[in-house]
């Protein structure tokens, strides 16, 4: 006895009712982000890969159909009806792919706009500058500098839930600040103003590489970051502003 499409269609909606409900969108190969610009990017990386995975499941689906439904011919070998210049379906393929473009361009817009969006007032104000082949972390606004040595990157330390303005400058060649578990990386050139702002969301420590060649120990271009609670943050500028005096 066959059941009827109804019931099929009704099972499915509530299997995926159920499905959305218990679970979160999964991260497809981007790590969990640890700033609030890196949300917003891993926010515009799974609207990419969902719609890429819609698309790809509608093209393959149809497909998969047409195999199926026509892989043999009702009316033996006779020519089946051909249709040419069908306006309406030639409209609807044409403009539904200049909707999406237009869609994922508007929202990569926005998220541009909140990456790159500036603090007036930031907690901390680093200066980073990158030389071959390491990097020196200068506070300008609290009189201290850290800096590293090649193949012992310096640390930075930040504030957790505040947001950090990084100015980004270079003292040679062209180099890159990423700090992967922030989903941020940014170019240092010669003549170029990059500044960028991070607002940290966990405490912890975290790896920052140099993500541009710049030579032959671009390798050994490492630094790290720690956030810290702004408490502690307070303290450890000013064990380095006591041990600079």
């Amino acid at each position: 006895m066959r059941r009827p499409r109804g019931a099929w269609r009704l099972a499915a909606v509530a299997v995926a009712v159920t499905v959305a409900a218990g679970c979160s969108l999964p991260g497809f190969g981007a790590p969990e982000p640890r700033s609030e610009q890196g949300e917003t990017i891993f926010s515009l990386w799974q609207g990419f890969f969902v719609a890429a995975m819609v698309v790809g499941l509608i093209v393959y689906g149809l497909l998969i159909f047409v195999l199926v439904r026509y892989r043999r011919s009702r009316r033996g070998d006779e020519v089946p009806d051909q249709t040419a210049y069908h306006i309406p379906l030639e409209v609807v393929y044409t403009a539904i792919p200049i909707l999406i473009v237009i869609v994922l361009f508007g929202v990569s817009w926005w998220a541009q706009d909140e990456v790159t969006a500036l603090e007036a007032d930031p907690a901390a104000r680093v200066e980073v500058i990158g030389f071959r082949w390491s990097w020196q972390f200068h506070y300008p606004d609290e009189d201290v500098t850290i800096t590293g040595e090649p193949g012992r990157g310096p640390e930075m330390v930040i504030p957790v839930g505040q947001t950090s303005q990084l100015r980004l400058i270079t003292d040679d060649v062209n180099h890159s600040f990423w700090v992967p578990d922030f989903l941020s990386k940014r170019d240092l050139i010669d003549g170029v103003d990059n500044v960028i702002d991070v607002t940290p969301t966990e405490t912890g420590d975290y790896v920052g590489r140099c993500a541009e060649f710049c030579g032959l120990d671009h390798w050994r271009m490492n630094f790290s970051i720690r956030v810290v609670e702004p408490d502690e943050y307070q303290a450890w500028l000013d064990e380095h502003r006591e041990a600079a005096a």
